[in-house]
């Protein structure tokens, strides 16, 4: 299964690098808000990796408040095991009622 992976890793990154190769062209971004007169000039490349990396980081700031929460769930229910069986092991132990056990019958 390692290998596999290893396998697609592999062919994912060669398709990436086929279409950075492919796609060398200067491009020009303009950003309204910006300006008219203010352009950004690079390979098309170049805008789609810091665009992506862009993405990526907001993604990981999104998911960031659901994690610390989760981490803070997963704390409060670890110490309320801990007390859960700190009061079972206090708890007394009731002596059996006696009771009368058959003996068992060999051979039948």
């Amino acid at each position: 299964m390692r290998v596999l992976t290893w396998i697609f890793n592999f062919a994912l990154f060669l398709v990436a690098l086929g279409f950075a190769v492919s796609n060398t062209q200067i491009t020009d971004l303009r950003f309204l808000p910006v300006g008219a007169d203010v352009v950004w000039s690079a390979p098309l490349v170049v805008f789609l990796v810091v665009f992506f990396a862009a993405g990526v980081v907001i993604g990981l700031l999104v998911g960031v408040p659901t994690y610390f929460r989760n981490r803070r769930e997963i704390s409060r229910l670890r110490k309320e095991i801990k007390l859960a069986s700190r009061a079972q092991q206090s708890a007394p132990v009731e002596p059996l009622a006696d009771v009368a056990i058959p003996p068992a019958r060999l051979g039948g």
